[in-house]
């Protein structure tokens, strides 16, 4: 069976704290090798309400590319 839909996300989350429904905010606590952990958080009063992790190799950090003759740096020694 293929997956017939992609990534969910929450736009609102109940409050413990308001005793309410309330928009969320979504904050990335923590890069993984794996993917990315998220933090929902109230827009009302900054509660923590939840968490995801996200993991799709194509969210993985990439290494940045290593310097090449071409693109290396020149120095001079002057005496």
């Amino acid at each position: 069976m293929r997956e017939q839909f992609g990534a969910f996300t929450a736009s609102e989350l109940y409050c413990p704290k308001c005793k309410k429904s309330q928009p969320v905010r979504e904050k990335l606590i923590l890069p993984l090798p794996t993917g990315e952990l998220y933090q929902f958080l109230c827009i009302q009063c900054g509660a923590s309400l939840g968490e995801r992790t996200v993991s799709s190799p194509s969210l993985r950090r990439q290494a940045p590319p290593r310097a090449t003759r071409s693109n290396a740096v020149h120095r001079r020694v002057i005496h």
